[in-house]
């Protein structure tokens, strides 16, 4: 970061607004992080998204994150920057929610199976285990997978459906004591349970959200097609939210 930018986005420490001529700064800095974003949340959006769109949510994100940073948090400008510009996007996908409600609840349904499953044996229920306890076969199965995809972006916000959002909770926007325990509490359950994941659901969440791979890229790598990763990403969504029903 130069130091110009780096006194403007710093300002907020001191409680002082950035400038317009500051502000301007930033957009022209970050417009990259955004676009970035921007490319890789549009990989699992429905085909009605446009990027346009995404870019102008996530800049307003980034003014958002210009004027809300505080330098004391500890977290960097464009890391903090990173999660206002993706939440901001994803907002507004969720605004106008193209998915039908039975999506959504066939999720949740799915989501019940994987933690009734997992209770009773104490293992990973697998892919023909949940088809089972939802009475349907394999196939029906992956199709609500399928629907799945891009319903609802797999995002800690949506972990917490209903809940404190995990972009304050990333960003350190709670106050006092108990809110910064609950956070960290939190933070490392969500550590836990990614560590616990089938080993190919992890690397899938690995490759996305770490290294920054596309569908195509993961599948490629793993050595399936572009839609079973999809499936895979949706699985390990619903499998987080079973073991984590607790923070709901």
């Amino acid at each position: 970061m130069t130091s110009a930018t780096g006194a403007s986005v710093q300002a907020k420490s001191s409680t002082v607004e950035p400038s317009e001529q500051s502000l301007t700064e930033i957009v022209e800095r970050y417009a990259p992080l955004v676009k970035r974003i921007a490319h890789h949340l549009l990989l699992r959006m429905p085909a009605s998204v446009q990027i346009d769109d995404l870019v102008q949510s996530g800049m307003i994100g980034l003014l958002e994150a210009a004027k809300k940073y505080d330098v004391t948090k500890g977290a960097s400008f464009e890391t903090y920057a990173g999660i206002r510009i993706r939440g901001s996007m994803l907002d507004e996908v969720r605004k106008g929610d193209w998915a039908p409600r039975s999506v959504h609840r066939k999720s949740r349904k799915v989501a019940e199976a994987i933690k009734a499953i997992e209770a009773r044996t104490g293992k990973d229920a697998k892919d023909q285990d949940i088809a089972k306890e939802l009475d349907i076969d394999l196939n029906s199965y992956y199709s609500i997978l399928q629907d799945a995809t891009g319903s609802r972006l797999f995002s800690f916000d949506d972990i917490m459906e209903g809940d404190d959002s995990a972009i304050e909770l990333a960003a350190g926007e709670l106050p006092g004591p108990c809110d910064g325990l609950q956070r960290d509490t939190f933070k490392e359950h969500l550590a836990t349970a990614i560590e616990g994941l089938p080993d190919r659901e992890r690397l899938v969440l690995a490759l996305y959200y770490d290294e920054e791979l596309n569908l195509k890229e993961i599948g490629e790598v793993i050595g399936v097609s572009e839609s079973r990763v999809s499936q895979i990403h949706s699985q390990a969504a619903m499998r987080l939210r079973a073991r984590l029903t607790d923070w709901n």
